[in-house]
């Protein structure tokens, strides 16, 4: 970067379930958007909102009430004024992550002071619909298969090729997500990030679908949707969800002016491909080539942030690194297995619950939040603390 990222602040929706019984099934995901975002502007308030520049909202599936360019459309709806514009990105999982760091880049060129990143994605209304959408040709082509485009045999595949990593492993670390997130939640440290808001079904004020009381004997007796005789669980992956994430970025002049406590610093970020196939290992080349351009190695990072997709794609990055699945470096409070996956979203949520370890914890210098993402990609961004060694 030529100029200093900061990560100032970030809020997001309590994540709710997908469907029919979900707390937001009768509610439009750019209202639980918008939701979010007056919540992060509200706590931000001595920032003036002519002085954003840029707001960059990603969904997945962009239609309907998740479509119309929600970046300009949430920020109006959010009341910022009609001379700060916005735009929509989609690179699936990823999204929320993908508006942070390309808004990240305009500021670190210096062509952006300050700026609204977030992601959203209602799974109740908008499933993940791969197969409906790829080009014919592409698959005749190989380029893609009917594997490749659901992503729980991506994860299938991924048990197929490491056979070291066990059903038994990943449900394991399926109770462990549960138990972290729970117990985050009991000491009340995910609690300060969420935003209320009111529905036809009550108040969200809580994640709906943490389940405290999971055990190994619960998460064995699971069945298996996508193989017979299959190791990937609706216990060992990340539910269907909906919610919203937002956060603020700002550059070394924005902080000055408007007096801003930056909560982490960039320091590099990477995108990589792999194999549509093996989606789930995207994070280890990205994670490699993001600490390679911030001069650092795995050994450096004092806390990851990994988005729990699946747990074997976790557990794939966790072997190649050589970092021990109890460690509590990983996914100190749970993960998306526990709180839920609003695919774009995620991204923004590893940044929020990365920061707040960061205030807590003076001793971790630095640390990654990392995702798999679909059709064979990963994406990984490298922060610093600012208050390491206060």
């Amino acid at each position: 970067m030529a100029l200093d990222v900061f990560y100032i602040d970030g809020m997001r929706s309590p994540f709710g379930r997908a469907g029919a019984k979900g707390i937001y099934r009768d509610t439009r995901a750019d209202d639980i958007a918008t939701a979010a975002l007056r919540g992060l502007l509200k706590r931000n308030s001595t920032i003036p909102l002519e002085a954003i520049d840029d707001v960059a909202i990603a969904a997945t599936t962009q239609e309907g009430d998740q479509g119309l360019t929600l970046g300009r459309t949430v920020g109006l709806a959010a009341g910022l004024p009609q001379s700060v514009p916005g735009f929509a990105i989609d690179r699936m999982c990823a999204g929320g992550m993908t508006s942070m760091t390309t808004l990240g880049s305009g500021i670190g060129w210096g062509q952006i002071d300050i700026a609204i990143a977030g992601g959203v994605e209602h799974m109740g209304r908008h499933p993940m619909e791969f197969a409906a959408k790829a080009n014919p040709a592409m698959l005749e082509a190989g380029l893609l298969t009917t594997e490749s485009l659901a992503m729980g045999f991506t994860a299938e595949i991924l048990h197929d090729n490491f056979p070291m990593i066990t059903k038994d492993r990943t449900d394991a670390y399926a109770e462990q997500s549960q138990s972290r997130a729970w117990a985050a939640y009991e000491a009340g440290h995910i609690q300060p990030d969420l935003v209320a808001m009111e529905t036809p079904h009550g108040l969200a004020d809580r994640d709906e679908q943490l389940r405290p009381g999971t055990t190994l004997e619960t998460l064995a007796s699971l069945g298996t949707p996508f193989r017979d005789g299959g190791r990937v669980t609706a216990g060992n992956a990340s539910p269907l969800t909906d919610g919203a994430t937002m956060s603020i970025l700002a550059g070394s002049d924005a902080v000055s002016r408007y007096g801003l406590s930056p909560r982490m610093r960039l320091m590099s970020y990477a995108f990589a491909g792999v194999s549509p196939d093996h989606m789930g290992l995207g994070p280890i080349p990205a994670t490699e080539k993001a600490l390679a351009k911030a001069g650092l190695s795995i050994d450096d990072i004092g806390a990851i942030e990994i988005n729990e997709a699946f747990a074997v794609q976790v557990l794939a990055f966790t072997d190649h690194f050589g970092i021990d699945q109890t460690s509590p470096i990983l996914n100190r409070w749970g993960g998306a297995i526990a709180y839920g996956h609003p695919l774009a979203s995620s991204g923004v949520r590893l940044a929020i619950q990365l920061a707040r370890q960061f205030e807590l914890d003076h001793t971790i210098r630095y640390g990654i939040t990392t995702m798999c993402v679909g059709l064979g990609q990963g994406g990984t961004m490298v922060w610093e603390n600012p208050h390491f060694g206060a």
